[in-house]
């Protein structure tokens, strides 16, 4: 049994080093269609910022709370204007980043696998999920 977990810790991967913001860019997505970001031209990595009204300060908080309520996520950084979490499935660990973009009124996000090719879709699924939870959290306020 204590083989079978640490074969399960495996599968988290490690932490990369090349997340956050750079020169207004989050990371790349690599060539595997197992990340999203709002930052790409390439249809299969597309996914749509979170739009901002209002003051955008407290959007990003609305963001924090509902990141924060979710059981699969886990805020690693928390800075002004970004917010890097560690989203788990059961077996793995996907590197989740949200950037707000003051200037275009809109947050960034991206959301890699650290492991494997294919997510099946996890990732886009999970920040739609994100998105609708925001909405609501966002509007009602």
């Amino acid at each position: 049994m204590a083989l079978g977990l640490l074969g399960l810790a495996g599968c988290a991967g490690e932490r990369p080093n090349n997340l956050g913001v750079r020169e207004g860019m989050l990371a790349p997505c690599p060539s595997s269609p197992n990340c999203v970001s709002s930052q790409t031209e390439s249809e299969v990595h597309r996914i749509a910022p979170l739009a901002v009204s209002g003051e955008p300060s407290a959007a990003f908080a609305h963001l924090k709370e509902v990141l924060s309520a979710r059981s699969d996520a886990t805020v690693v950084d928390d800075l002004t204007d970004y917010l890097r979490v560690e989203l788990r499935t059961l077996l793995f660990v996907d590197d989740g980043e949200f950037w707000l973009d003051r200037a275009n009124a809109v947050i960034h996000v991206r959301s890699a696998s650290r492991l494997g090719y294919s997510d099946l879709g996890k990732n886009r699924s999970r920040l739609e999920e994100i998105r609708g939870q925001f909405l609501l959290a966002h509007e009602g306020k």
